[in-house]
C-alpha cells in the first residue's frame, strides 16, 4: 500500500481519500476505521479562558454534578460537551467509557486491580482512581484482554 501525506496550510481537519481500482469490503473497512480515528483537540475552559488542548493530555473525563471535567496531569477543566458527545470526538483507540459518568486514557492507565469483588479499579498517571461500573466490566476487561488464558473465555 502507499502512503501519502500532503499539507494544506489553513486545514482544520485531516482529509483522507483512499484511491483503488475498485472498491472492495476490505476498503469499506479501512475507511470506517479511519473515520473514527478522531485527532482535534479538545475545547476545555480555565474560568473564563477557553483553550483547545490535544487529546494526549487528557487523564479522564467525568461528570461532576455541575456538568463535565476534563483531568490532566496537572488541572482540571470544564468541558461544555457531554460524555456522548465527547466519546464521539475522542480517538476511540485511546479512549474508552468505564460508566456512565466516566471516560478514561488507556495511555494513561498504570495500574489495573481485579482484586474488588466483581469490579476494577484503574489507576492513571498521578495516582488518580477510577472505578469501572459493572455494566462495563466485561467491555473493559475484552478492551484490555483480560480473560481468562486457559482457553475458557468467561462469559
Amino acid at each position: 500500500m502507499e502512503v501519502e501525506i500532503r499539507t494544506e496550510p489553513g486545514r482544520q481537519e485531516p482529509k483522507i481519500v483512499i484511491l483503488a481500482g475498485e472498491e472492495s469490503e476490505e476498503l469499506r473497512r479501512l475507511a470506517d476505521s479511519l473515520s473514527k480515528l478522531a485527532l482535534g483537540p479538545i475545547p476545555v475552559s480555565r474560568g473564563e479562558e477557553k483553550l483547545l488542548l490535544p487529546q494526549g493530555d487528557f487523564l479522564r473525563f467525568y461528570a461532576d454534578g455541575k456538568g463535565v471535567s476534563a483531568q490532566t496531569e496537572s488541572e482540571t477543566f470544564t468541558v461544555r460537551l457531554r460524555l456522548y458527545e465527547l466519546e464521539e470526538r475522542l480517538d476511540l483507540t485511546r479512549f474508552v467509557r468505564i460508566s456512565n459518568s466516566e471516560i478514561i486514557s488507556l495511555n494513561r492507565v498504570t495500574a489495573v486491580d481485579l482484586s474488588l469483588s466483581g469490579t476494577i479499579c484503574m489507576t492513571l498517571d498521578g495516582a488518580v482512581k477510577a472505578y469501572v461500573s459493572r455494566r462495563y466490566v466485561k467491555k473493559i476487561k475484552e478492551t484490555l484482554n483480560l480473560g481468562r488464558r486457559n482457553g475458557h473465555e468467561k462469559a
